[in-house]
């Protein structure tokens, strides 16, 4: 059975990247194409720090069934075992919805707010969190009907309430720049992981950026903010970055949202269309939901720029952009704290008993940027090593060690790569041992797309399988 497993892999990024526009590969699987569809009720549950949180916030809107979510500060973790802190008691709130829904008991859950959120306080960056200050909030409804979208004008000078002069402003960013995002997709590791944004001043220093004055009083946001943007690109291919982050007054810089869009997909995901080049445009750009506090004395950063390495793929070519002042703005998602907040509350966490496992091997994370001052290429690194451990009640051995590395130079998005090693082994002593070790990367031209892709298995140390993939896709106007 191992055996035919191994012969029916494919490199599943491969088949990813042969559907660069939403056709009815993506279509098919994905559950806004007929959300009418969904009958059941529906409890739906997310992270700031996770990569899938906005799906919570269109399920909310779009659902006709009946409906809750919780939105916490965690990573893409339960919530019951949340990193960053606060953890909630999410089995508690499960065990609830299903007495309700599949036993009929009237146990007061759907009496719940319809969305209970978690708005984080500013904080200093960190590459991690073990614990995020903040506060909950109740939404009996979303779109909540007591926020107010507040616009911000980006003008020559920085953010203000009244569009000022209009003026072009231009940006060709680095193509290293982003290295300050961290993660796409934090897992919630805590002290054991730096996966967090970093200081954003050094992806600041090659945008535009436009700053407000500090802040009379608290600004608390929750849900997604838009930017529109008046913009023109020098390439038919292009992406924009739209940073939102928090100033403090000793001038750090803590990134609070952002979004992404491929100039080209900017009427849809299903037609690309390429731009023509010095013409302008009018975007309109999502950011991704966030509940989060601006303290009294901050800032509000808007930064936009054409680069976001490693999160996002570069376009085929340098592009510069240029933004027209005083007819950009940003809208903010603002509330006003309300009494119901005061009364959500969630039970302690409670968890199984942890498998019991005796350490062999420690394991380790790491995170590390660094610039070969010769050649300008910047290359970084993620080390997720777990170890070698044994679970105790059966005797199974295990280890899983995963390494990313990622390489650019900041003036050719040619010369982007990025390659993933995984190497996992499962042996009992004295009966069984086995280990898979995958290699697969990524790299480019103007016009394709370079897939490689390694599988080795071994039994007993023996190499029992293997296969190898290399792949040349074109480029569909990314």
């Amino acid at each position: 059975m191992w055996t035919e497993r191994l012969e029916a892999v494919t490199p599943v990024f491969a088949t990813w990247l042969r559907h660069q526009r939403r056709d009815s590969y993506w279509r098919h699987g994905s559950v806004c194409e007929d959300i009418g569809a969904i009958a059941c009720a529906v409890m739906a549950i997310g992270g700031w720090a996770d990569g899938y949180t906005n799906a919570v916030f269109r399920l909310l809107r779009n659902l006709k069934s009946p409906r809750l979510a919780i939105v916490g500060p965690w990573g893409h973790k339960y919530p019951h075992n949340g990193v960053p802190g606060p953890a909630i008691g999410f089995l508690t709130e499960c065990l609830r919805w299903w007495d309700h829904w599949l036993k009929g008991q009237d146990n007061g859950i759907m009496a719940e707010p319809m969305l209970r959120a978690y708005v984080q306080d500013s904080v200093a960056p960190a590459s991690h969190y073990d614990h995020r200050p903040g506060h909950w909030v109740a939404e009996q409804s979303w779109p909540s009907q007591a926020n107010v979208a507040q616009r911000l004008a980006l003008n020559p000078e920085g953010l203000a309430a009244k569009p000022g002069a209009i003026l072009a402003l231009s940006v060709c960013s680095p193509e290293t720049t982003g290295a300050a995002g961290g993660e796409w997709c934090p897992y919630g590791l805590g002290g054991l992981g730096p996966e967090l944004p970093t200081d954003q001043r050094p992806d600041d220093a090659y945008s535009l950026v436009f700053d407000g004055e500090p802040l009379a009083e608290a600004l608390e946001i929750l849900g997604a903010p838009v930017a529109e943007l008046e913009l023109e690109a020098d390439r038919p291919v292009a992406n924009v970055i739209v940073r939102l982050s928090d100033v403090a007054p000793d001038g750090r810089v803590t990134r609070v949202s952002y979004g992404v869009l491929n100039l080209t997909h900017r009427d849809g995901h299903s037609a690309p269309v390429p731009l023509k080049p010095n013409q302008r445009q009018r975007i309109r750009l999502q950011l991704n939901d966030i509940g989060h506090r601006f303290l009294a004395g901050h800032r509000i950063r808007v930064a936009v720029s054409t680069a976001y390495w490693p999160i996002i793929w570069p376009a085929p070519t340098p592009v510069r952009l240029t933004v027209w002042t005083g007819q950009s703005s940003l809208s903010l998602p603002v509330r006003r704290p309300r009494p119901e907040d005061a009364r959500v509350h969630f039970a302690d966490p409670e968890k199984a008993t942890p498998t019991r496992r005796r350490m062999l091997q420690p394991g380790a994370v790491h995170r590390s940027i660094c610039q070969d001052v010769a050649s300008g290429e910047q290359r970084i690194e993620v080390l997720r090593d777990d170890g070698a451990s044994v679970i105790e009640e059966i005797g199974v051995e295990t280890a899983l060690r995963k390494i990313i590395r990622y390489r650019m130079r900041p003036d050719d998005p040619t010369s982007a790569r990025s390659e993933v090693e995984h190497e996992f082994t499962l042996r009992r002593p004295q009966n069984w041992d086995t280990r898979v070790h995958t290699h697969c990367a990524i790299a480019c031209t103007e016009s394709e797309f370079v897939v490689e892709a390694d599988l080795e298995a071994f039994e007993s140390g023996i190499r029992m399988f293997s296969r190898s993939w290399t792949e040349r896709i074109p480029r569909d106007m990314c």
